[in-house]
């Protein structure tokens, strides 16, 4: 209490003096109009008892009756004995009930504590990054991408701050742990103090008009900062980068490339998902290859062709492998090798059978439209299920066929043919409904490659169960773009929260074979190589002597990762 004046000296003299003193003095007014009914009361009840009663009370009495009455209190030691002292009485009491049960408390409420409280929260919020910070990101919003993006920061220890303009909605953020600053997106004000001059880089993460006018305020403040923008409609491609967004990212446009090239679609091949060290990392599909049912020691693509496997994704899992690991039908091999050694195994998946019935791409918005682009530029057949007919319009000048119709009808999966069909990619923004159509193409044709989006990462596990084989995700895809462009590379999507990390050994492991270090049964990490001197080695057995001044290339989550470091004493790199 003794902070009480202060406070509200502070509350009307500050970011809302304007608004407070307003409603200041509006409730001002409502308490002196009350106070008005009262002294009106109080004469009344000495007019009354003087000339209708025949009674003779003092002021103060008549100034206590009116108070007791009218706050319900009702002491029954001075009443009226007349029919008119008792309608006086009855107006009085619902004068009260009113004016001080229900409006008072209520005007209280809305006029000042509810501000007042607001603006506690608003000068509780963080308002500026500190003023020695420098290489951290600044994060336009909290959205579907920023909490996976702000692990992955936090992660690799590189700084990092969301701007929230709810004061509120930022006091809740910063309780919880997240380095934010309450602030306006488009006020130049905001960024001064972010000094995001020496920021690494900012994210427009809102929609398109508002992104836009995010990059000209950044540009004002700090002219050579990168600035990664979002991009929801292909037509703002060209509007963000003329306003000066060093880099412009189609999410959705990208997430249907990614998708659709993880199906099935002609020849068998391997697709590269990035590069190491002048090595290729790359998946291919074993359905229709002939590779279901052996062991990898069999395949012998190791000693034929320099090949590698480093993991095997089943349904949804990435899994370490052993020369003695059976591939089924629905594995996805993750192989290393020089590219001349990735073109030898597509020359080998060449000879294999192909289904050459048309993909199915269920979906026609921006996602499905880039992945049936993407498919037509392979010269392999694509039929788009959709069931809004000004969609299918444009829609037929880029598929090879397009059927009209709800997804969930049999009849209409059909007609798309589901049965014949190589793979089929779900596209919708709907995850209960990919889930189903999961469910749904799987019992049609038990045999088909499904590929999916999905929006909310809970909903991953039920869809691979549901029969998925690979699923992606809009707001990993984000955070893998965005990070790729704060180290300087290029991402390297193996799937949803795996990634490949080059770690350093630590001293707790130096001498030791790899076997005798337990990585992979402590913490879940695979081990696919050890880098020496520049020297990359793909093929690390079990007896490889770990060295300290090396470093494991492991795939993994980054849960796992932070496991690794506790268990190890690896420090973040």
């Amino acid at each position: 209490m003794k902070y009480l004046p202060a406070q509200l000296a502070t509350w009307l003299g500050g970011d809302v003096g304007a608004e407070g003193r307003q409603n200041v003095a509006t409730l001002v007014r409502y308490v002196a109009f009350v106070i008005a009914v009262i002294l009106l009361f109080t004469v009344l009840f000495h007019v009354l008892m003087l000339h209708v009663e025949g009674q003779d009370h003092s002021w103060i009495t008549g100034f206590y009756w009116t108070l007791t009455v009218m706050t319900t209190l009702g002491f029954g030691d001075i009443t009226f004995h007349t029919d008119v002292g008792r309608i006086f009485s009855i107006v009085v009491l619902l004068s009260g009930v009113v004016l001080l049960l229900i409006v008072l408390p209520f005007a209280f409420i809305r006029l000042f504590y509810a501000p007042w409280m607001e603006a506690r929260l608003r000068q509780r919020a963080p308002r500026a990054a500190p003023n020695d910070v420098s290489g951290h990101v600044v994060i336009c919003a909290w959205d579907a991408i920023a909490p996976g993006l702000v692990a992955k920061l936090k992660l690799h220890g590189i700084p990092y701050f969301v701007i929230e303009p709810d004061p509120a909605e930022a006091t809740r953020l910063d309780a919880d742990g997240i380095s934010v600053v309450n602030g306006e997106v488009d006020a130049s004000e905001t960024y001064v103090r972010l000094q995001v001059q020496r920021a690494l880089l900012v994210v427009a993460n809102r929609e398109d008009t508002t992104n836009t006018n995010i990059v000209l305020t950044v540009r004002e403040v700090a002219p050579d900062v990168p600035i990664a923008a979002i991009v929801e409609s292909a037509d703002a491609l060209d509007v963000l980068a003329l306003a000066g967004a060093s880099h412009v990212l189609p999410l959705k446009q990208r997430l249907g490339h990614m998708l659709a090239h993880r199906i099935n679609a002609g020849h068998a091949r391997a697709y590269v998902l990035g590069e190491l060290h002048g090595l290729e990392v790359a998946e291919f599909s074993v359905h229709a290859t002939g590779f279901a049912g052996k062991r990898l020691r069999d395949l012998s693509l190791r000693e034929g062709i320099g090949i590698n496997f480093v993991a095997v994704w089943e349904r949804g899992r990435l899994k370490p492998v052993t020369p003695d690991t059976v591939l089924s039908d629905a594995s996805v091999p993750v192989v290393v090798g020089t590219p001349a050694q990735i073109r030898a195994l597509d020359e080998l998946l060449l000879i294999y059978d192909t289904n050459y019935n048309a993909a199915l791409v269920i979906g026609g918005g921006q996602v499905g439209l880039a992945a049936v682009t993407t498919i037509r530029a392979r010269d392999f057949p694509v039929t788009l299920v959709e069931r809004e007919s000004d969609v299918c319009t444009p829609a037929r000048a880029l598929a090879t066929r397009v059927v009209q119709g709800d997804a969930a009808d049999r009849a209409v999966l059909g007609e798309a043919g589901v049965t014949e069909a190589p793979a089929v990619l779900l596209t919708t923004n709907d995850d209960a409904m990919n889930i189903y159509l999961a469910v749904y193409c799987r019992r049609l044709n038990p045999h088909l490659r499904i590929v999916s989006r999905i929006t909310h990462e809970r909903n991953i596990e039920a869809i691979h169960r549901a029969g998925a084989d690979f699923v992606l995700s809009y707001a990993w895809l984000g955070v893998e773009q965005i990070f790729a462009i704060v180290r300087g590379g290029t991402p390297m999507l193996l799937g949803e929260h795996v990634e490949l990390f080059v770690e350093p050994v630590p001293g707790s492991l130096d001498g030791r074979t790899l076997g005798e270090s337990g990585v992979g049964d402590a913490t879940g990490l695979n081990v696919i190589a050890i880098e020496r001197g520049g020297h990359i080695d793909t093929r690390p057995s079990a007896k490889t002597r770990l060295e300290k001044g090396s470093s494991l290339v492991v795939v993994g989550s980054g849960t796992q990762l932070e496991e690794f470091r506790r268990r190890f004493g690896a420090s973040r790199t």
